[in-house]
């Protein structure tokens, strides 16, 4: 599933396309304002549609920090225009992105802070990604929309302090009894965000965290250890990381205290 992430996070458009950018001191987000940029988004996804077969397209929609529309004076009088605030615009913005890739046959992905700032108008296909905490799928789910769970206080690889017990215990459906509820949520992801990672040790980071999330997102369930995880669960990750290890992937020690640092004293990777 690919991804571009609009209205925020494409402040590097305009280093190609200026236009894209509501002025010199305002770079992100992109001009809502301005017919140019839904022509690029739709240039841009339909390139993307001869590359991408699948059936969903992210569509991002995070972190957007609508401010300086209001400071940008043509943005300001299309608002004014509208009788239009900045979250209507993040809105208008949003549901046209969608359009356009509904339009191309995609099921639009988008960020929780659509769905928290005007759920009720999204696109009843639209799948909504969980990142800023847990709680966030039972409500999509009882709207009748889909969710993928990926809760940034257990699932973000680069939040190097999240033990593989969290990482493992962290459950999709939890707080979702209703079993066709349940079936709205597709699944969960593992995110590694690059700021502070490079081949240098990026491999480390990813593993063997993301084999907790692997088994907990392929099991059902019913079949997820709930008991003692020391006895369970410990041995199969230590054996897991000794092949990663012997097919030269680094990965780290699975009980580490930060992820991706090296063994503390020597020993078996069984053990480490």
């Amino acid at each position: 599933m690919a991804e571009i992430d609009v209205p925020g996070h494409a402040e590097s458009w305009g280093n190609g396309y200026p236009k894209l950018w509501p002025s010199l001191s305002c770079t992100e987000p992109l001009d809502v304002s301005s017919n140019f940029t839904f022509e690029v988004i739709t240039g841009i996804l339909s390139d993307m549609r001869k590359i991408f077969p699948f059936g969903l397209f992210h569509l991002g929609g995070d972190e957007v920090y609508t401010g300086c529309w209001n400071l940008t004076p043509h943005v300001k009088q299309w608002l004014d225009e509208r009788n239009m605030t900045t979250k209507d615009a993040y809105k208008y913005f949003v549901l046209k992105a969608q359009e356009i890739a509904i339009d191309l046959n995609w099921i639009p992905v988008n960020w929780e802070e659509t769905f928290n700032s005007f759920g009720g108008s999204l696109n009843p296909r639209t799948v909504v990604h969980n990142w800023l905490g847990p709680g966030v799928c039972p409500k999509v789910v009882a709207k009748g929309l889909r969710c993928i769970m990926s809760n940034q206080g257990v699932w973000y690889l680069d939040h190097l302090d999240v033990p593989w017990e969290q990482v493992y215990t962290a459950e999709p459906l939890a707080g979702i009894d209703d079993t066709a509820q349940q079936k709205l949520v597709l699944g969960g992801e593992v995110c590694m965000w690059g700021e502070t990672a490079d081949t240098s040790d990026v491999q480390q980071t990813i593993w063997p965290r993301a084999a907790a999330a692997a088994e907990r997102m392929w099991s059902q369930l019913e079949a997820i250890s709930a008991q003692d995880l020391e006895t369970t669960v410990l041995a199969r990750l230590h054996y897991f990381r000794c092949l990663l290890n012997h097919r030269g992937i680094a990965a780290a020690p699975v009980t580490n205290f930060y992820a991706r640092r090296p063994p503390i004293g020597p020993g078996s990777c069984f053990v480490q």
